[in-house]
């Protein structure tokens, strides 16, 4: 806490500049002074401030609250209690006095004598600045509401208060309103009186608020003038990545983990490189990124989803399976879904129907297509009024039965068109309806079928009129 003069006497100018416009008092180097052996000697500070206010200083409030506040810095507060006493009996309605006694009040953390003695100092002076920050300081983290009342109190009475501006933009950035807090920040961020911590607060409070141009244009401001800013640098790699411009985010995640000053890297700088890694199909350095991610922070269980998504792209999906299973596993009973369930059958779908490698042998395909039918059996069952459960095992049956001769999805895809049908909304099922229908159509062609087949062909046209597949197999048929 650092004794300013003047603060509740001007409403424009700040106490930092008024200062430095004013001369040195000729007892400042007392005061000095006792600051001095107050690091040393307590007793002798406390007769050096005797001394000091002896005589001709006896009665001059200026300096008495000067070498009270010294004792408050220095946490002697009994001390500092008896020189602003001196201070009260000079004259107990000047502002600085009540500020000074709620600072002590607050040293002691005693908050609510502290905030009535602020209060008391906006009722002697409703200009006084100091008073209304120090009230909002208080309440900032335990009721922010009073503090940005007190505030805004303070800009209706000074309405070009930069000071305020400063103070409500901390205090919506600490209660996470980072919407306001960015639009508080913007009032001056461009005045002297912003720093470099406002500036990295509101480049954050952007980016939180999803504002990913602007953050990025208030984090390349701030490497302008610090180009090895480690914060300023994580931002500009978040903002590239969540504006999907991936090569300019590669620049930036080199510039970040490679040349920044005191860098502490967390479990979502690697999860944010990780997802960048991922975007530029460099697959085996996002899982190798996800895992540094779950070293700094392995209770983020919900990233091995992200890894499962990363191994699928790479066609392995028993890494895949494995990773989601762990993502699962570490839900609560009341949290896992019957989506969950689904994205099983999903992973065992797209295994069986992947290409034969060394990694997926036909065996393994065969296996994974019959595990998916089980997973949507239980789809289907625990979701009687969705036709997704059928739909899928329709699929799933169809590509265990490639050729079509067993008719293995034939029941599966009836089921679908029964419940589509039956629905108000057809048209948006159209989809499933043309998958359906062409599957059922094909059936019959193969079974010589032709006027069942023809009626399934039709059905298509009904609600596609320019498909091809349809038309292409109607003409087909005519030529039997």
């Amino acid at each position: 806490m650092k004794y300013r003069l003047l603060f509740c006497a001007s409403a424009i100018l700040l106490v930092t500049s008024l200062g430095a416009q004013t001369a040195k008092p000729e007892w400042q180097a007392g005061v000095n002074n006792i600051k001095t052996l107050l690091k040393t000697d307590v007793e002798q500070a406390v007769d050096a401030a005797d001394d000091l206010t002896k005589g001709k200083n006896k009665k001059n409030i200026d300096l008495l609250l000067a070498v009270a506040e010294v004792f408050v810095d220095a946490k002697h507060l009994d001390e500092a209690e008896e020189f602003l006493e001196k201070a009260k009996n000079r004259d107990n309605k000047d502002p600085r006095v009540s500020i000074l006694a709620g600072d002590i009040a607050l040293a002691r953390e005693d908050v609510g004598t502290a905030c009535q003695l602020y209060e008391q100092a906006i009722y002697f002076d409703n200009k006084c600045v100091e008073a209304y920050l120090k009230y909002a300081n208080v309440y900032k983290s335990a009721n922010p509401s009073l503090a940005i009342a007190k505030l805004k109190e303070l800009k209706t009475v000074i309405p070009d208060c930069v000071a305020a501006d400063k103070a409500l933009a901390d205090v919506y950035y600490s209660a996470k309103q980072f919407g306001e807090a960015a639009k508080t920040y913007e009032t001056f961020i461009d005045t002297p009186i912003a720093t470099e911590s406002d500036m990295l607060n509101y480049a954050f409070a952007l980016f939180l608020n999803h504002d990913f141009a602007k953050s990025l244009e208030i984090a390349q401001k701030g490497l302008s003038q610090n180009s090895r800013h480690a914060a300023f640098n994580r931002l500009a790699m978040y903002n590239y990545i969540d504006l999907k411009r991936y090569a300019e985010a590669e620049q930036a995640a080199d510039v970040f983990f490679n040349e920044t000053d005191d860098a502490a890297y967390s479990y979502l700088d690697h999860r944010y490189y990780g997802a960048l890694l991922s975007a530029l199909k460099k697959y085996d350095q996002a899982i190798e990124e996800y895992g540094k991610a779950l070293e700094k922070d392995s209770t983020q269980y919900d990233l091995y989803r992200e890894i499962s998504e990363t191994y699928e792209h790479e066609d392995k999906y028993e890494e895949a399976i494995g990773a989601y299973q762990k993502y699962v596993d570490s839900l609560e009973p009341e949290k896992k879904t019957l989506e969950n369930t689904f994205q099983f059958g999903r992973l065992y779908y797209a295994e069986g129907t992947s290409r034969d490698t060394i990694a997926v042998t036909p065996e393994m395909r065969v296996s994974a297509l019959q595990k998916a039918d089980s997973v949507f059996t239980v789809v289907a069952e625990k979701a009687p009024d969705s036709h997704l459960g059928n739909l899928w095992r329709a699929r799933t049956n169809s590509a265990l039965d490639p050729e079509t001769t067993a008719g293995l999805a034939k029941p599966y895809y009836e089921k679908v068109v029964e419940m589509l049908l039956a629905k108000d909304d057809q048209a948006r099922y159209k989809s499933a309806l043309v998958e359906s229908y062409s599957y059922l159509g094909y059936y019959y062609l193969l079974q010589s079928q032709y006027e069942t087949s023809v009626e399934f062909w039709n059905k298509i046209l009904a609600i596609d009129p320019e498909n091809a597949t349809a038309k292409k197999a109607l003409e087909g048929i005519q030529l039997q």
